[in-house]
């Protein structure tokens, strides 16, 4: 069976320029809404996973599971679980565990707007030994809060919640004063978005006499020690899971809000995805007569659905090539903040291919209608035509 030269197709994608910077258009803008779905996606799946550490037990409330802000354990449960669990790591002769509180809360810039109307951001809890079981975090600028002062330090997506806010400068967290002494980063985590401040004046502040959870690096025990533990302490109320579990959990907890990202540009695209088939079949169907005299030539409607395929692809998969430059200039680590901390956009090969794949589908989708208008007629009809 005898097929048109590929040359063929990709000159006829020239005879109008404005269709095809049309078809084109439509094609970026359904594959860069579909690239940024997924990217949307993948930037938070990445930041719970590097969040949590499979190396760190995380010790929360009963019923707590997937949320730590609601949790509640008695302020003892630290030192308890350090005297009680053997093979915990250990930091200058001291077991390495953290206890902390999480809440969000509203932050704003001193005198700039009421406290109701300020952004809730992620206010946590800490004490020193919170940098043996979270790595991630590096100080960047400035120091750490002093114990008991109105000290706050902060990631540099919590500043971006806040606008006007700097090292130096001072916000009010539920209406009280703080100035901000440190800057801190820990890239692809939720901890990047949030505020720090010592423990003892964050409870102080929520009027709280119950910490939100334990975390202890693990070293030589197991999670099934400390499990072990929070099983026969039912005084303490509280259940063990690795860190990295927990975050799991919480990746599952926003899935809906995930595929609602990705329903939601599905539906949007819809639009473009019906211009661009729209304009496929225009350019097509005003060649009926074209087609007939490749078939009068002995050409057969399989390869002439073939050419049509080929140059109706080819112009979407160019929209696509689009899209992805697109998103790796513009969308690659854009920050979502939400009231937990903030995650980046991810465009990795996950995001690139569906943008890809996005195209050949629209490709193909836009010459159906087109293949079928212009060989279902016969052959004299569509040579009159």
């Amino acid at each position: 069976m005898k097929l048109l030269p590929f040359d063929y197709a990709i000159r006829n994608l020239g005879r109008s320029p404005k269709r095809l910077l049309l078809v084109i258009g439509g094609s970026a803008l359904v594959c860069t809404l579909v690239l940024g779905s997924v990217a949307f996606s993948r930037g938070m799946e990445t930041a719970m996973t590097a969040s949590g550490l499979a190396t760190n037990a995380f010790v929360v409330g009963s019923g707590s599971e997937e949320s730590v802000e609601r949790s509640e354990i008695p302020p003892s449960t630290g030192s308890i679980l350090a005297a009680s669990v053997d093979g915990l790591a250990m930091l200058a002769g001291q077991p390495a565990v953290s206890s902390e509180i999480h809440t969000a809360m509203p932050v704003s810039l001193v005198d700039a707007v009421s406290a109701e109307d300020a952004p809730p951001v992620l206010v946590r809890g800490f004490e020193p030994m919170a940098f043996a079981v979270h790595p991630q975090v590096r100080l960047r600028e400035g120091r750490w809060p002093a114990r008991g002062s109105d000290e706050v330090a902060a990631g540099p997506e919590a500043l971006a919640k806040v606008p006007g806010s700097a090292l130096g400068s001072h916000v009010a967290i539920a209406g009280v004063p703080f100035e901000i002494v440190g800057v801190f980063e820990a890239p692809g985590t939720v901890m990047h978005g949030e505020f720090w401040m010592r423990l003892d004046r964050l409870a102080q502040l929520t009027q709280r006499t119950t910490y939100s959870c334990v975390i202890a690096a693990l070293g030589t025990a197991e999670i099934g020690d400390v499990d072990a533990f929070t099983s026969s302490r039912l005084d303490l109320e509280s259940i063990a899971m690795t860190e990295h579990a927990y975050f799991a959990q919480l990746a599952e907890f926003f899935a809906p809000i995930r595929l609602l990202v990705l329903v939601t540009a599905i539906l949007i695209s819809s639009g473009g995805v019906l211009g661009g088939v729209n304009a496929m079949y225009a350019a097509f169907a005003s060649r009926v007569r074209e087609v007939g005299t490749l078939q009068a030539l002995g050409f057969s409607r399989f390869a002439i659905a073939a050419s049509l395929i080929v140059e109706s692809t080819v112009a979407c998969v160019s929209g696509s090539l689009v899209a992805c430059v697109i998103g790796l200039a513009l969308l690659d680590g854009v920050a979502i903040r939400f009231s937990m901390g903030s995650f980046g956009l991810a465009v990795d090969p996950s995001s690139l291919l569906a943008a890809l794949l996005a195209g050949v589908l629209l490709g193909l989708l836009g010459a159906i209608p087109a293949i079928v208008r212009c060989l279902t007629l016969p052959i004299p009809s569509a040579l009159r035509s």
